[in-house]
């Protein structure tokens, strides 16, 4: 989408955006969806990039959270990272196959494996684009509200992909919980853009494809943020620590 209009939508449709300053004086949860080979590795799978793309994988949304998980790691606050991890007989519709078990693909991109030995780290698998309903245990209980009251968190601190779907998906069901009082210690869900991205598909590709609709990459994380902003959560120009 030519970047002229992107940047009139922009106008139409702004997102308030805030630096936020995080201190030890309010608990603070890191959440990382889908950080995985699968979305985030150049020819990883069906589902990741084709090439080196700016947004996803080169410098700002993988370089971004890795420098927020290694500053919650040395200030030992908790992080809660979501793995997309599908089963090979159970599809996803509308998408192909990706993410599958027991593949690279369902693995936390090189740089954020450390996490699986981190302490202050829960990881956590979802077969299932919503991370808040992918949290729910047979018995009904909730990883993601057990690690929240755990922990005594006031507000987490939401990055990964894809802006408009996965992300956008938990943010929504976070704040509805809390609002249901679900959630009863939490009382902000922040989105980070600059630690958020989402995937690109031009309007000529899929016009040659019936079974895909266009997903213009800039247009599409700008509308992830609008409705995540919407829904009551707030966006972060920039993340600082004291």
């Amino acid at each position: 989408m030519a970047s002229q209009t992107v940047e009139l939508l922009k106008e139409e449709l702004p997102v308030e955006q805030q630096p936020l300053y995080l201190s030890s004086d309010i608990k603070t949860g890191l959440v990382l969806v889908d950080l995985v080979n699968g979305f985030c590795t150049v020819g990883a799978g069906n589902l990741a990039p084709r090439e080196p793309d700016e947004q996803i994988s080169i410098s700002k949304m993988v370089e971004e959270t890795v420098r927020l998980s290694k500053l919650f790691s040395e200030k030992k606050w908790p992080i809660f990272a979501f793995l997309d991890c599908h089963h090979p007989d159970v599809p996803e519709p509308p998408y192909p196959p990706h993410c599958i078990a027991g593949t690279d693909e369902a693995n936390l991109v090189p740089d954020l494996q450390w996490l699986e030995d981190e302490p202050n780290a829960t990881l956590r698998q979802k077969d299932c684009i919503d991370g808040f309903l992918g949290s729910i245990e047979k018995d009904g209980s909730n990883v993601f509200i057990d690690w929240v009251k755990n922990n005594q968190i006031k507000q987490v601190l939401v990055v990964g992909i894809c802006t408009d779907i996965c992300v956008l998906d938990f943010v929504s069901s976070a704040l509805s919980a809390r609002n249901r009082g679900f959630l009863s210690t939490l009382e902000n869900v922040i989105v980070y853009p600059q630690a958020c991205a989402t995937f690109d598909l031009p309007l000529h590709v899929a016009r040659n494809n019936k079974d895909v609709v266009a997903h213009p990459q800039e247009l599409m994380h700008h509308i992830g943020l609008y409705l995540a902003r919407g829904r009551g959560a707030k966006i972060a120009s920039e993340v600082l620590f004291d």
